[in-house]
């Protein structure tokens, strides 16, 4: 994939930290991108598998940031899990290891969430950025002693990256139990295809018309790659040279950070 093919594509669909900004700071190419890409007539979506915030709570950090944006710009890991429970497990009530954000967005999309792990009839995984020891003892009680509850994450990444480098995020998580338990849950967020899916739908676009920009190779590459999109890495968070190097997962493309996508479309007006 070159630039000629990166000109081509109509929606970009953007991972958040590491991506587009690191932390609590902005790249600096972000702005104009984002800018540059619906002044030309394309499109732009924000998936991102951090499941402690809400779409509202990234627009507004987003929009704090310097960047302006609605809730609707967003497509998380926590949005694609409500909608694989409502359709593969309705009327349940969730055991909801997150945040106090995580629960609320499931009780306003009609979720049943219960805080007592008695009356769990299901367990959902999120990045709980207020986990406790007793949250932790409750999920292993769960999974050592109800081995056929449903168990779900919302995504599997391992750290969530951060200016000093990066702190346990999900998947870390969901290792210490497996450990405890010997179980797995389901994956819904990247690398699966749900998210990505959703977002072509509503826009009308077509896989090969779509890139997937992030800089993570097990869950944004992947993810392109499963969804039949164009997968582009930049090397501006977790993913190094030599990581890349040993990976089975290849992208598509390969650009140093999304600013090179922006120098491409600024080419084609020269």
């Amino acid at each position: 994939m070159d630039r000629e093919a990166l000109r081509k594509l109509r929606l970009f669909l953007f991972d958040l930290d590491g991506t587009l900004y690191l932390g609590e700071r902005l790249f600096p190419f972000t702005r104009s991108l984002l800018a540059r890409l619906r002044e030309s007539g394309r499109d732009y979506r924000f998936l991102t598998n951090n499941s402690s915030r809400s779409a509202a709570d990234y627009a507004a950090r987003l929009t704090k940031m310097g960047v302006p944006a609605v809730p609707e710009d967003f497509i998380t890991s926590a949005e694609a899990t409500m909608e694989y429970l409502r359709e593969a497990l309705p009327g349940r009530n969730f055991y909801v290891c997150g945040t106090a954000s995580l629960k609320a967005e499931f009780a306003r999309a009609g979720i049943s969430v219960t805080e007592d792990p008695d009356a769990a009839e299901g367990i959902v995984m999120g990045y709980d950025t207020e986990l406790t020891y007793r949250k932790l003892t409750d999920l292993s009680r769960l999974l050592c002693q109800r081995p056929d509850l449903p168990y779900i994450a919302t995504h599997p990444d391992l750290v969530c990256p951060t200016e000093f480098g990066s702190v346990p995020d999900c998947g870390s998580v969901c290792a210490m139990l497996e450990t405890v338990s010997g179980r797995r849950p389901l994956v819904i967020g990247k690398p699966e295809a749900r998210m990505p899916r959703l977002a072509m739908a509503r826009c009308g676009v077509a896989p090969e018309q779509c890139g997937v920009v992030g800089d993570r190779l097990y869950t944004d590459i992947k993810c392109g790659k499963n969804a039949g999109a164009r997968s582009i890495l930049v090397l501006s968070g977790e993913t190094t040279p030599e990581m890349l190097a040993k990976s089975p997962v290849q992208p598509d493309l390969v650009l140093s950070d999304a600013g090179e996508i922006l120098s491409a479309l600024e080419d084609e007006t020269s």
